[in-house]
């Protein structure tokens, strides 16, 4: 009998703000941190807070992790397979 699998994750894409982010970060203890928020969001990708706005564009939301001192903007596409990340902070 197979072993049961975990809920699906999402797949996680970033743009080209947050990847010139991402590709900054030369702490490991930064990097550490990021790995896990980013876990957090292709788990359940509804994680973060709805950012206010209008329905013009997606719609943004926000995780923070003040344990870890990280912060991410971003956004589930229509299908929430795919987490797109347009901003980082740690």
């Amino acid at each position: 009998m197979p072993a049961p699998h975990g809920p699906r994750r999402a797949q996680v894409a970033f743009s080209d703000s947050a990847a010139k982010q991402l590709d900054a970060i030369t702490s490991e203890t930064e990097l550490h941190a990021l790995d896990r928020a980013l876990v957090v969001i292709s788990v359940d990708p509804e994680a973060g807070e709805l950012l206010p706005g209008d329905s013009t564009g997606p719609q943004l939301r926000q995780y923070v992790d003040d344990v870890e001192r990280v912060r991410l903007v971003y956004w589930v596409t229509a299908l929430k397979t795919v987490v797109v990340v347009a901003f980082i902070e740690v």
